[in-house]
């Protein structure tokens, strides 16, 4: 059988006024966009469901649709990047943490100023480029 050309990840944009939802690793204190790993014969919907409901579960996602299906090398660190993006339009909730393991804080932030995960990123830089300042 081909290997699977599916993203091994999926992750998940979810946006309000100004502010995007991130969740900081415990391991390393990297902040980064939910989600996880693609477990067999999982969607890239699936996955990201399954794991809000581990990582974040009083979180409702409302309607879900794909951004981008992310297959590069990050040109930083050299890893391998293999993830569905997905978008919440209307994510809320209180954002109690499943996962105490894994994650040690989930927040509303601005998407600037923050340690994130290469991944993260480059989600970050190509969903929320930086404004262009205007010269005078």
């Amino acid at each position: 059988m081909p290997k699977s050309s599916l993203p091994k990840s999926s992750k998940l944009v979810a946006a309000k006024r100004g502010k995007v939802l991130l969740v900081r690793r415990r391991s390393d204190g990297l902040w980064m966009f939910p989600g996880g790993r693609r477990r067999a014969r999982e969607t890239g919907k699936d996955c990201l469901k399954r794991e809000i409901k581990e990582e974040l579960p009083k979180l409702k996602l409302g309607r879900l649709s794909l951004w981008k299906e992310v297959t590069a090398r990050n040109k930083r660190s050299g890893r391998r990047m293999s993830d569905a993006i997905f978008i919440a339009k209307n994510a809320k909730g209180r954002l109690a943490i499943g996962d105490k393991k894994e994650i040690d804080r989930a927040a509303w932030q601005k998407p600037r100023g923050l340690r994130l995960t290469p991944t993260s990123r480059y989600i970050r830089d190509r969903l929320f480029p930086r404004k262009q300042r205007r010269r005078r």
